[in-house]
């Protein structure tokens, strides 16, 4: 599949290593900066979206997603992605992702406007389960990008919590462990203003941070992607 990710904001709360460990399947190890996990909030714009060789399709190509998301590795010590929960608000997208890919997505309802001259970027989602019954409040995000970008160094933080480049999931019915690779240029990462911020998708995935603002913050420039077919690890 190939894509492009836009507009993206990272919200980050460091969590307690043992708590995190116990939310992932077999054959995944929480990945620790500084001896704490970390647990991320991550909304953004999808954009392009289609098969490998084919164009993008109106109406059907372009949508929003909001993820929550820790850092793992596998028993082969590759890092990557564990995510708990992806809203989005394309209906095929969702379906493709949890019958291809394993992946937790999750129908929500969803809006978002750019600001042409401050670049402020203003976000909506609310899931909704299947028969369109609303469930929690809308999660409300205003974010912009201050200053220059740059590739982040790495062993810093921030090449830990960004540098990502395969996702996991997992099969529960079959008790199968998949990986795929993600390959995009490094994220050129900038300094964040978030007026308004939400941990209500946090919440739901099991994780509440009671209040307490993100230990990081930071905003990245779009990125052309492409996510190869899983394979197969364990199970």
């Amino acid at each position: 599949m190939r894509q492009q990710w836009a507009h993206l904001l990272f919200l980050h709360w460091t969590w307690e290593p043992e708590a995190v460990q116990r939310t992932l399947p077999a054959g995944l190890t929480v990945d620790t900066w500084e001896g704490k996990a970390w647990v991320g909030l991550v909304p953004f714009f999808m954009r392009r979206v289609r098969p490998a060789g084919l164009c993008a399709v109106p109406g059907i190509s372009d949508f929003l997603e909001l993820n929550v998301r820790t850092y793992v590795h596998d028993e082969r010590g590759r890092p990557g992605v564990w995510f708990y929960s992806l809203d989005c608000n394309q209906w095929l997208a969702v379906k493709i992702a949890r019958t291809f890919f394993h992946l937790p997505y999750e129908h929500a309802e969803m809006n978002a406007t750019v600001d042409g001259v401050s670049g402020e970027v203003a976000y909506g989602a609310r899931r909704i389960n299947a028969r369109g019954r609303e469930l929690g409040r809308e999660s409300r995000f205003r974010y912009r990008a201050v200053g220059g970008s740059s590739e982040a160094a790495p062993g810093t933080r921030e090449f830990f919590l960004a540098e990502r480049y395969t996702l996991f999931a997992h099969d529960a019915g079959r008790g199968q462990l998949w990986a795929g690779q993600v390959a995009h240029m490094p994220y050129r990462l900038s300094v964040a203003d978030v007026p308004e911020w939400d941990d209500t998708m946090m919440r739901l995935a099991g994780f509440d941070p009671k209040g307490r603002a993100p230990d990081h913050v930071c905003a990245a420039e779009a990125v052309d992607v492409e996510i190869f077919p899983l394979q197969r690890v364990r199970g």
